[in-house]
């Protein structure tokens, strides 16, 4: 048996929050339409212009300079995120468990803010994360630009046109000084979450078919991606359209016992067996548990949820992303849900 190792997004995986998003409701005026539209934008960026240096996730540097503008410092960020922090149900016995299985950690686009809340609320090591830092106090803004960023703000709301908001992130803000912010700040998201897997197994001296990683949007495209085109596990958790067309097995659930389980048997086993395990659990739950001596006690917290696990093929990816998107505002909220 190799090192193996378990890598989870946070935001979906472990948390329902999305704490960027719940940040803009909280702080800038109409904030939570904003946030959406700014959000839509960064799928578009990525999935159909494919912009050169442009990564999932960048919603979270450009959505910064507005949440300076509307008062945000270092430390109320950090006191909203520490009040906020919604988990999963099972999340902290499932973070647990895995870091007492194997080495494991949280790579996440969330601001290091929320990041450092979730951990001292889950006793995980905050070491072992991988977030969105930032300085917000560092920067200084005018009243002028500080005005010109509450207009901006407005324009796109009202008008969330795709040639508007290219006007305004890349032809307005950089002019300004808080534009700095955009070049400073390196959101932990798409090919940055892929690197930043990459950064472990180097450090670790770890195997790409011994990596376990779960991810839910459009974030984990790029280490889902890598993970089962290495023979590791791929999993999506409650996830999009993103993460389900990436993934090797959607789970669609309302606890996370069912990420206990699998990183249980990928532990003592491989992912091929794992693959083999859902496969089983798809055409009959109970047989299967029995079949791969499952842990008791993680068969008894499973029956109380709603679980649903599947390997992800060609024949029933279109109806089991619709399910896991429908599922996945279900767990998280209509808003948080439709989010990329």
């Amino acid at each position: 048996m190799g090192n193996k190792f378990f890598v989870s997004d946070c935001e979906g995986p472990i948390s329902a929050n999305d704490n960027a998003f719940e940040l803009a409701g909280h702080f800038i005026e109409d904030g939570e339409k904003f946030f959406q539209i700014v959000s839509r934008y960064d799928d578009i960026l990525v999935d159909e212009v494919k912009r050169p240096g442009y990564n999932a996730g960048d919603t979270l540097k450009l959505i910064l300079p507005f949440l300076k503008a509307y008062g945000a410092t270092n430390q109320n960020m950090e006191e909203f995120s520490s009040r906020n922090v919604l988990l999963i149900p099972g999340a902290r016995e499932t973070l647990g468990k895995v870091k007492e299985t194997m080495p494991s950690f949280i790579v996440s686009t969330s601001y290091e803010p929320y990041i450092r809340a979730l951990c001292d609320l889950t006793h995980f090591p905050f070491s072992h994360c991988y977030c969105t830092r930032l300085d917000l106090d560092s920067h200084i803004l005018s009243k002028e630009d500080n005005n010109k960023l509450k207009e901006f703000c407005l324009s796109i709301t009202r008008n969330p046109e795709f040639d508007n908001l290219e006007r305004i992130f890349w032809g307005k803000i950089p002019e300004m000084e808080i534009g700095s912010l955009f070049q400073e700040v390196k959101p932990v998201g798409g090919e940055a979450k892929k690197e930043a897997v990459l950064d472990i197994i180097s450090k670790h001296n770890f195997k790409p078919h011994d990596l376990m990683y779960v991810g839910d949007s459009i974030t984990d495209v790029e280490p889902l991606r890598y993970a089962r085109e290495h023979d590791g596990l791929a999993v999506s958790f409650n996830g999009n359209e993103y993460a389900v067309k990436e993934a090797s097995i959607a789970v669609i659930s309302d606890n996370t016992v069912i990420t206990s389980i699998l990183t249980d048997l990928f532990y003592q086993y491989n992912s091929k067996l794992v693959l083999e395990f859902a496969s089983s659990f798809t055409d009959n739950p109970e047989k299967a548990l029995q079949k791969y001596e499952v842990n008791p006690e993680l068969i008894s917290k499973l029956v109380k949820t709603n679980t649903r696990l599947e390997l992800v093929t060609p024949e029933n990816l279109e109806g089991l992303t619709e399910d896991s998107k429908k599922f996945r505002k279900e767990v998280r909220g209509e808003a948080i849900g439709g989010l990329g």
